[in-house]
């Protein structure tokens, strides 16, 4: 009765998306869950992962399209997550989230709507100090115009009788 009880449970909880996360695919031996991986944009082409160095600053390039995703880099501190990442370069044109993710730390950069050109950041991390300057290349491609609204038909003159 209990074992039936409990199958019961385990079916509901799948039916209402409660499922248990499955792992995805991460950098070396890094827990990374499926959930992790979505709302990425279409284009994401960026290092998997940087190296950082106490006190020194690290360059990375980044192309992303603007489609409203975001695109990640990861970095991580002898396999582990950073502290905290500080934001010390502003974006002028997006938003930047700093998070763990499984054992690592990623930069997420998310382009403001409509946005197409260049932008670049810095996060400088706890412990240690190191830095990462990403130069931010958005591809943007501005939706086709509406099409034009059909001609009104030509106006012909009243007869009078």
């Amino acid at each position: 009765m209990i074992r039936r009880a409990i199958v019961a449970t385990g079916a509901l909880a799948a039916l209402a998306g409660c499922q248990q996360p499955q792992q995805a695919a991460g950098p070396a031996g890094a827990r990374v869950y499926y959930a992790d991986t979505q709302g990425a944009a279409s284009v994401c082409e960026a290092p998997r992962s940087v190296a950082l160095a106490a006190g020194q600053q690290a360059e990375a390039a980044m192309t992303v399209k603007n489609d409203g995703g975001w695109c990640g880099i990861t970095v991580a501190l002898s396999g582990k997550p950073y502290d905290a990442g500080l934001l010390v370069g502003r974006p002028e044109h997006g938003r930047v989230h700093v998070r763990k993710v499984g054992d690592a730390t990623r930069v997420d950069y998310i382009p403001d709507a409509g946005f197409g050109g260049e932008d670049r950041f810095t996060v400088r991390f706890l412990p240690g100090n190191p830095a990462l300057r990403v130069m931010v290349n958005v591809q943007y491609t501005p939706p086709p115009a509406p099409p034009a609204p059909p001609a009104p038909p030509p106006r012909t003159p009243a007869r009078r009788r």
